[in-house]
């Protein structure tokens, strides 16, 4: 695993009801990486987001439902280059956490929308969101940094 990215498996308690998981636990978690905002993003079957890096932003993203292929490049300087890639959805959930410098993007490799939560530790495009965002893009750029 690429240095400073955490990944925790997710447990589902199931009953008669349906099911629950905590989605992450502040004792698990490093001490420095305080969400400050939660999203949710519906992505359709074969389509990806990102890659993208954040210059001081670290993402702690959730997958629970769905298949979802995520790949993530070192990209930090000073650091060897690496890629990982990982299987996360319904049948591997997990809690992932992405230090700022590691390129990340994910597939919806199912058949149907599947949801992704997000909980960064900086506010998009900071308060009152009068801030650049902090977000490097690659998706339309000739580079190392491509799925598939």
């Amino acid at each position: 695993m690429i240095e400073g990215v955490i990944l925790i498996p997710l447990k589902r308690y199931t009953d008669g009801r349906g099911w629950l998981a905590e989605l992450f636990r502040e004792d698990e978690l490093p001490a420095d990486f305080k969400p400050a905002m939660g999203y949710l993003s519906v992505t359709h079957p074969g389509v990806a987001r990102g890659p993208h890096e954040h210059v001081a932003q670290s993402d702690g993203f959730c997958f629970l439902s769905g298949e979802f292929e995520v790949t993530l490049w070192e990209n930090r300087p000073n650091r060897e280059r690496s890629k990982e890639v990982l299987r996360l959805g319904e049948g591997n959930p997990a809690f992932l956490v992405v230090p700022p410098g590691v390129v990340h993007a994910y597939r919806n490799m199912g058949k149907e929308d599947a949801f992704v939560l997000n909980f960064p530790d900086a506010l998009y495009a900071g308060r009152g969101r009068k801030q650049p965002v902090d977000e490097i893009r690659h998706e339309d750029r000739d580079s190392e940094f491509k799925l598939g």
